[in-house]
């Protein structure tokens, strides 16, 4: 049996302006280990909505949500800003790279502010990502000198630096054309199959969905 790494239990979250309105409801899953899952469904449907709660960076919902066999739902903001930074990778539609560092060096970021490990050794590993995505030679190049999907997959990078429990995205490839969209989804592919990485991705791409192992569909904020 495979551990579970997430799990939500009903789920409800509100919006207010300036009536209240529910966007999520009753929304209960899990998620085991080694899992490469994605959740569609029409824009407003409260994909995105749901990834930040389980990503604990809403944590205004009702319901309770577990990460790695923990109640995270009502712990501190020190608390979750820890367990983001050790436990989740995120990947954002925009890759939100730092234009006056490296590539490498916007890999590291989030393994410097952990500071679990030496200088040296995070340098090893941001080069060791790096090689997964075939990026080495463009290590010491600026993150402005990069290619959209070259940045991208830098990105995918540094969401690895901290070997996450999880990896979360919303809408990776959202902004890049079919090639690297493709490159994008068969690194996902391999680092679930040859590294057991779990992932939870939010994409509008019907191929991309196809291609998972599990998809979670959403319609007026429920699941399907």
């Amino acid at each position: 049996m495979r551990p579970t790494v997430l799990q939500a239990e009903n789920i409800d979250k509100f919006f207010y302006n300036p009536t209240k309105t529910q966007v999520l409801k009753k929304v209960s899953f899990e998620i085991k280990k080694g899992e490469f899952i994605s959740v569609v469904g029409k824009s407003g449907c409260g994909k995105s909505t749901l990834l930040y709660i389980l990503s604990t960076m809403d944590t205004d919902y009702q319901g309770k949500l577990s990460i790695d066999n923990q109640l995270v739902t009502d712990r501190s903001a020190d608390h979750l800003a820890k367990l983001r930074n050790e436990k989740i990778g995120f990947v954002f539609q925009f890759h939100y790279l730092l234009n006056e560092f490296s590539a490498l060096e916007n890999i590291m970021i989030p393994g410097l502010k952990l500071g679990k490990v030496s200088r040296e050794e995070l340098e090893h590993r941001a080069m060791e990502k790096l090689r997964i995505f075939e990026m080495e030679e463009h290590a010491l190049k600026k993150a402005n000198q990069l290619s959209g999907g070259q940045k991208q997959r830098v990105a995918i990078a540094r969401a690895l630096i901290n070997d996450p429990l999880l990896i979360m995205g919303d809408e990776p490839t959202g902004n890049l054309d079919k090639k690297n969209s493709d490159i994008v989804y068969n690194k996902f592919k391999e680092l679930t199959q040859e590294f057991g990485q779990t992932m939870l991705i939010v994409t509008h791409d019907p191929e991309f969905a196809a291609g998972t192992d599990r998809t979670i569909e959403m319609e007026d904020g429920r699941v399907i």
